[in-house]
């Protein structure tokens, strides 16, 4: 038997597990995409109804009194968070591997890169409870009220500034601990670039940041497109941390960026007890079914991702094919 045939069945695992999953979520969750039909994704509506009256049946299900199922909170609260993240974390990320490339002497870089692989390992409830006790106190007693006061004229900034928890305040969190992953990839890519292109880039004249800019960054772009796929999808899948600072919002669409969330992991978390008080088990179901929804995201998100990946490398060759 070859080396290839070997190894063949083991690669195969991670895609026939995450094919299993989501076939067990969408088989375990079918009674509840049939009770709550497309309005699952469209209605601030999650209640699990009475739980201490006796069962009713509605459309055709046993269901407790008075319970609904609907999610675009929660969605909306995940997509936004998880844009917030990124959108702060790719500049960070991309500018600390620049700097641990080619602005630190060779011999302290492995020491700091070693610092910033440690930050990627650190356990998300400890992000969740540095939150808790460092950043939401700055945050809602310093940071907000300035953005309120100078920011105001963009909409989303205006408002109540609130306690500190909400969708800003998670947005930070996630940024901390997403950095660290586009941070150690990007300086692996940027180290491994030929020195020539830098040697040549010089000699005609470019300074360090033109060579690093036009040159570097450009030959590292689908690296940075990659890294970029990999820290959405912890944000997006992200619970503790979330849960620990986003202020634990039910049927509430954030009228401002200070205002209070959950995300759809988080509120997975935090429902699970009281869904498992639901004797017909249509609201276990319906968290089933926010699982299967956010998996459905995380599959549109990556999808998106590697089309961004694929027409790069088309370009870059001129519509030849792949880098």
């Amino acid at each position: 038997m070859s080396f290839k045939n070997i190894l063949a069945p083991i690669a195969s695992i991670v895609g026939v597990t995450l094919i299993g999953i989501v076939i067990f979520l969408g088989v375990y969750s079918w009674p509840a995409v049939k009770f709550n039909g497309f309005s699952f994704v469209v209605k601030n509506d999650w209640n699990l109804g009475n739980l201490y009256a006796n069962p009713v049946m509605h459309r055709g299900h046993l269901i407790m009194p008075g319970a609904q199922y609907g999610i675009l909170f929660l969605i909306v609260a995940t997509l936004l968070s998880t844009l917030i993240a990124v959108v702060l974390a790719v500049p960070l990320g991309v500018g600390s591997a620049i700097f641990l490339s080619d602005g630190v002497p060779a011999v302290l870089r492995p020491w700091l890169s070693f610092f910033v692989e440690l930050l990627a390992a650190v356990p998300s409830v400890v992000y969740g409870l540095w939150g808790y006790a460092a950043v939401i106190p700055l945050l809602s007693h310093t940071v907000f009220p300035w953005m309120a006061k100078h920011l105001a004229f963009i909409p989303f900034f205006a408002g109540d500034t609130g306690s500190g928890y909400g969708l800003l305040t998670s947005g930070f969190v996630l940024t901390l601990m997403i950095v660290p992953l586009i941070t150690s990839t990007m300086r692996d890519a940027l180290i491994s670039q030929p020195r020539g292109l830098r040697e040549a880039a010089l000699a005609l004249g470019a300074t360090r940041f033109e060579t690093m800019w036009s040159v570097i960054l450009p030959s590292t772009r689908r690296v940075l497109i990659a890294s970029s796929i990999l820290a959405t999808g912890r944000a997006l899948g992200e619970t503790m941390a979330v849960l620990m600072v986003g202020g634990g919002a039910l049927n509430y669409l954030p009228n401002n960026i200070y205002a209070p969330i959950t995300t759809m992991a988080a509120f997975i978390v935090s429902q699970l007890d009281s869904a498992l008080e639901d004797p017909t088990g249509m609201a276990v179901r319906s968290l089933a079914e926010v699982a299967l929804v956010l998996c459905v995201i995380s599959v549109i998100v990556n999808g998106a991702a590697r089309l961004m990946l694929y027409f790069s490398g088309y370009q870059r060759l001129g519509g030849g094919g792949w880098a």
